[in-house]
């Protein structure tokens, strides 16, 4: 096995019974943290173990930080390992359907040097509707070790997104919905607006109507146009706080574009310091 971006169900239905294969649910919703652990104990993939973004997948917010600052790897090493995870696995991640909170965990495996992580195209709903096979209560699986090996220079912080922009160097591409990037509405974080500078490519414009993924050229046609379109200029995703931009990256990936950076604390770290600027309405592409 050797999924690197999207694994189809049928593909998934395929490899469901190969030892080596690991299976995260990551449902979430931020208007109720404990909405995707319910959901997980009615009903998830044969074999799949969960992982709550609050506790697993982020570290404890402080007045610096956005609201989902990246764990500890060591720490996070440890989880992996807990789940039975080690670095010869092959992962599969998933959450309700469109990928936003499945990308984070696959971006996460990515970064501590792991790239044997898909995810699951469409997702649990693609699943049930595949009619793949599912259970109830918790699964676990044997622990194992995973050894960290950090990736550098895939991310940014915030000094760092502004000095990039401030030198004309960064194509910035915020994830959010588009109001809230144009500060018309924020229901998740203290203040409105976008980073200046930024661009704003919604994470759904990845997506078909029924939730899936775009076909590869397709997603390349989109970004190429939009790279071109700002020459010379390093694209960094961001969101409200780290998550959902991660869909921007494995979109990339699927496009067979390389390169692109996170802009991990985002718009919710980006506001801890008010001297940062904020914009609001449109800004040129």
């Amino acid at each position: 096995m050797q999924f690197q971006t999207l694994i189809s169900p049928p593909e998934l239905t395929a490899v469901l019974e190969d030892p080596g294969l690991r299976i995260v649910d990551c449902r979430f919703d931020l208007a109720d943290e404990q909405a995707g652990a319910r959901a997980y104990r009615q009903s998830h993939i044969s074999g799949a173990v969960y992982a709550h973004l609050h506790n697993d997948l982020a570290a404890p917010v402080t007045a610096q930080t956005g609201r989902h600052p990246l764990p500890d790897p060591e720490r996070f090493a440890g989880t992996l390992g807990a789940w039975g995870i080690d670095n010869h696995s092959q992962v599969v991640v998933y959450d309700g359907g469109p990928g936003a909170m499945a990308a984070r965990l696959w971006w996460m495996l990515r970064w501590l040097g792991h790239d044997k992580v898909a995810v699951l195209d469409g997702g649990f709903a693609a699943w049930q509707q595949h009619g793949g096979s599912t259970s109830s209560g918790v699964s676990c699986n044997p622990k194992a070790v995973f050894r960290a090996r950090e990736r550098s220079g895939i991310t940014l912080d915030a000094d760092q997104v502004e000095q990039a922009l401030a030198a004309n160097e960064l194509l910035l591409i915020d994830v959010r919905a588009r109001p809230r990037y144009l500060g018309e509405t924020e229901p998740l974080d203290k203040l409105a607006g976008h980073i200046p500078g930024a661009i704003n490519l919604p994470f759904e414009k990845n997506l078909d109507a029924h939730g899936r993924f775009l076909p590869g050229d397709t997603l390349a046609k989109q970004y190429r146009e939009l790279m071109d379109a700002n020459p010379g200029k390093q694209p960094c995703f961001m969101c409200g706080s780290g998550v959902t931009a991660c869909h921007g990256l494995l979109a990339m990936e699927v496009a067979g574009i390389n390169g692109a950076l996170l802009y991990p604390g985002s718009w919710s770290e980006w506001i801890t310091d008010v001297n940062r600027a904020v914009a609001v309405g449109d800004s040129p592409a």
